[in-house]
């Protein structure tokens, strides 16, 4: 199902595959942010109506709904109840016919446009919903719904009268509210009542046993929460929750993971839809065509910049061409744990006044929020990520980039080495945070962008393009060995959109998949795990959106540089994409050719 939040892999992590995604942390302290600016008449009257959309899909996704700022959901749990696919197609459907409705009498060009989004929001989704019950089996890994429902709530971001509610959530996990049942006993129903349909593709070997191996690691992780916030009322119900969790593993042990499939891949018309919705509108083969060519070139930059790195940094190589053993003599350079977030902290504070100097894009006027995520986070989402602020009713409250130190489901002790090096942290930091996914969602709440631009518009084509290009945009202005590294990650956005879909058609095995990611992109084993189960497990089809996003900005400045020639600015540019919100890359094409071209012409 399309999601209804936008917390799907703001970073190098991602979701499950048709499942609502869960936003995995918050941030740990919360500096003073800018109050959002009231929105235009406009924006207010097309809000209105997204609450149509809102409280259709609400009830069924509540935690990612209340975190997004949406209240009346923050006691609320994820149904797993009998016919949830039907129920949801049905409510989704209704919304989407009094969008449709609105549609037909609305004058407000702008509204329209944003009725239209919605409308294509809720369709995708129904046809998403329908996807999932004709072909899969409806097993859920609940120690991870759970986890990150409480995880959601639990942070300083959130009002201590919110959190507060998260012991209301947490019985309601357990089934200890009136009339409640268990999640897991829910979620073990549905499985259960469709097994004998033998025609459905049960989970995957690789996400059951990750869920089992993972479970001691969220019942800690949600105790270690309780304790920090001094929830000492919710004691009984997580020890009957632990139980409960605990229980459910036990059952899938004995009764999923020996059914669990071994061919990842998907039926054609699944992986088809994964492509349309994080907004890939090329074929498979034409994207894989593109980032060989990008994987080459790429390539060929970084062996060029190399000895140049190995002579600045006095390095000790063989080969000063070799690139990934460049890279791995910068990683011999680490930084300790204790350490990695004020070493990332000052290159975040000398990022921006480059952004300033260089006119890039206009620069909030506050500190970015950044912190180390937890054993439970990073089992969650084992990869750097950012976690967006909330999109309604938001008072100041900001967006958080988590940097996770390890992958557990590479194995015991697998710690990433790919980012806890000094001259990693000038791209992942321009990534994530400026000019990156923090300036991107940050403008979204402060210029006031409507929800249908934000909520509904998600694709992740126009966020991840849009941080794949920040990156580039900053790389001038960086050390020869940050260069390098940013080359690196832009060589492995080329390599997944090679990858995934090569996975995903049968073209490629995995074990030739991870030697392509160690030995010739440069990744660790932990990052390279992490990398394969996104691409077949996590969410197949959304790692090839980086590199098609960043072409599609490419593409599109190009061209209004040539229409513009001398009177082309990049920094009004670059801002005017920001305030269209998450637009899919033809209408932010269209946008720029019919606005920002005859303006600055």
């Amino acid at each position: 199902m399309k999601p209804l939040v936008l917390a799907i892999a703001l970073a190098l992590g991602a979701a499950p595959l048709l499942a609502p995604s869960h936003v995995l942390a918050a941030p740990a302290t919360q500096a003073a942010a800018k109050k959002p600016a009231a929105a235009p008449a406009w924006v207010a009257r097309s809000n209105q109506l997204a609450q149509i959309l809102l409280d259709a899909q609400g009830p069924f996704q509540p935690e990612e709904t209340g975190f997004f700022g949406v209240p009346g959901y923050d006691d609320k749990v994820a149904d797993l109840g009998p016919d949830k696919g039907k129920r949801y197609r049905a409510a989704v459907a209704k919304a989407r016919g009094e969008l449709q409705t609105r549609l037909a009498s609305e004058k407000d060009p702008n509204v329209r446009q944003d009725l239209e989004i919605m409308i294509a929001a809720a369709s995708e989704s129904i046809e998403g919903s329908e996807l999932g019950d004709k072909y899969f089996l409806p097993w859920s890994d609940a120690p991870q719904t759970v986890f990150s429902g409480l995880n959601l709530l639990l942070s300083d971001q959130v009002p201590a009268e919110r959190r507060a509610k998260a012991v209301d959530r947490l019985k309601a996990y357990a089934g200890l509210q009136p009339g409640g049942t268990p999640l897991t006993t829910l979620a073990r129903q549905r499985y259960e009542e469709r097994l004998s349909d033998t025609t459905l593709l049960q989970p995957t070997t690789i996400e059951v046993q990750q869920s089992l191996d993972n479970v001691d690691t969220y019942i800690s992780g949600i105790e270690s929460l309780l304790q920090k916030y001094k929830l000492t009322d919710a004691d009984e119900a997580m020890k009957t929750l632990a139980g409960q969790l605990k229980d459910y593993a036990a059952w899938t042990r004995a009764e999923v993971l020996p059914k669990a499939r071994e061919d990842a891949r998907l039926p054609a018309p699944v992986y088809a839809y994964q492509l349309k919705q994080v907004g890939i509108d090329v074929a498979p083969a034409l994207l894989m065509q593109r980032a060989q060519l990008e994987f080459m070139e790429t390539r060929s930059a970084m062996r060029q910049l190399a000895p140049l790195v190995v002579q600045a940094k006095g390095l000790k190589v063989s080969d000063p061409s070799d690139v990934v053993a460049v890279i791995r003599a910068l990683k011999q350079e680490t930084i300790p744990n204790d350490q990695l977030e004020g070493h990332y902290r000052k290159v975040i504070d000398a990022i921006d006044p480059l952004i300033h100097e260089h006119r890039i894009v206009d620069v909030p006027q506050r500190p970015m929020q950044m912190r180390l995520g937890s054993a439970a986070e990073s089992a969650a989402s084992p990869a750097p990520h950012f976690l967006p602020a909330p999109l309604v009713n938001n008072t100041g409250q900001q967006g958080t980039f988590v940097l996770p130190l390890g992958n557990p489901a590479a194995g015991e002790g697998a710690q990433y080495d790919d980012f806890n090096f000094g001259s990693a942290a000038w791209t992942l930091s321009a990534h994530e945070g400026r000019p990156g996914h923090e300036l991107q969602f940050t403008a979204m709440v402060e210029r006031g962008i409507s929800l249908a631009r934000t909520m509904f518009a998600f694709n992740s084509v126009n966020v991840e393009g849009w941080a794949l290009y920040a990156e580039a945009e900053m790389v001038p202005y960086e050390p020869l060995d940050g260069q390098l590294v940013a080359l690196q990650f832009r060589l492995l956005r080329a390599a997944r959109a090679m990858l995934d879909p090569m996975l995903n058609l049968g073209q490629i095995d995995r074990a030739n998949a991870e030697r392509v990611l160690i030995d010739e992109v440069g990744l660790s084993k932990a990052m390279a795990t992490q990398e394969l189960d996104r691409y077949m497990v996590r969410m197949p089809g959304q790692a090839g959106s980086y590199f098609y996003g960043y072409t599609r900005i490419l593409e599109l400045r190009m061209q209004t540089e040539l229409a513009l020639g001398a009177k082309f600015d990049r920094l009004a540019f670059n801002n005017f994409l920001l305030d269209q919100g998450l637009l899919p890359p033809d209408q932010l094409a269209k946008a720029v050719n019919e606005s920002f071209i005859p303006k600055y012409r």
